[in-house]
């Protein structure tokens, strides 16, 4: 497999990360191969580093520094929040129109890889601005309903809590199609059993930060990848262009 090359200078790069496809090693998932850290060191031929992070099962724009300096820079740009996040997501039902989720949510702990953390933590600041841009229906009784409901969002988390789009979307009780962690089981078998790709609708779509040396506002698209695309087939909605 060979990554799409989104940007690249001297200081990082950025990857169109696939669904399923780890950011680094990790305890949860010793028997995986596969990372997009060591892919990409592969395919450029140096070292890079992480400063922000995708869930497995998220596609979309993925950035690693160049260099340890790079690093500290980028994530000194992360944490003043001076980075725009934009993401695409389908999920159950008709959310209208457009909203601010302010929901704060307490730190989501893995018992392998958190195990050393406090399991006892205060909520904590989380929030999502969405949009709708389309919405569909499918005349198939998925759950109680003779036919079946579906939006396609625009999300920009303010925040960046662990699974927090899923866990916004989950609290609304419109979660995301294919979410094994927050979504509607009924919901998740049956686009398992209609796509033999079908993974998580949530797709990182824009990151947009100022460039850690000059300053200047950089803005990187990732386009959607096959697997998102047959979901939107799937729902009976065309994917954005």
């Amino acid at each position: 497999m060979v990554l799409q090359i989104l940007y690249q200078d001297a200081w990082m790069v950025a990857v169109n990360k696939p669904s399923g496809l780890l950011v680094h090693r990790s305890m949860i998932d010793r028997h995986e191969t596969q990372f997009a850290m060591q892919m990409v060191r592969d395919q450029i031929g140096q070292r890079v580093y992480p400063v922000h992070r995708l869930d497995r099962p998220t596609s979309g724009v993925l950035l690693m520094a160049l260099s340890s300096h790079g690093a500290k820079l980028i994530s000194a740009i992360i944490e003043a929040r001076k980075v725009a996040k934009t993401y695409l997501a389908i999920c159950r039902g008709h959310l209208n129109d457009e909203g601010v989720i302010d929901h704060p949510l307490s730190e989501n702990l893995d018992k392998i890889a958190d195990r050393h953390k406090s399991g006892h933590n205060l909520p904590k600041d989380a929030i999502t601005a969405y949009r709708c841009i389309e919405q569909s229906e499918i005349p198939v009784a998925i759950n109680r309903y003779p036919s079946s409901r579906f939006s396609l969002l625009q999300l920009n988390p303010v925040h960046g809590r662990k699974h927090q789009i899923r866990r916004h979307l989950a609290h609304l009780r419109h979660p995301i199609l294919c979410d094994v962690n927050y979504g509607d089981n009924k919901y998740n078998r049956y686009f398992k059993a209609q796509l033999a790709d079908a993974r998580l609708a949530l797709h990182a779509s824009r990151l947009e930060l100022p460039h850690p040396i000059n300053g200047q506002m950089l803005t990187i698209d990732a386009p959607l990848d096959n697997s998102f695309k047959h979901l939107l087939n799937a729902v009976n909605i065309e994917y954005p262009r």
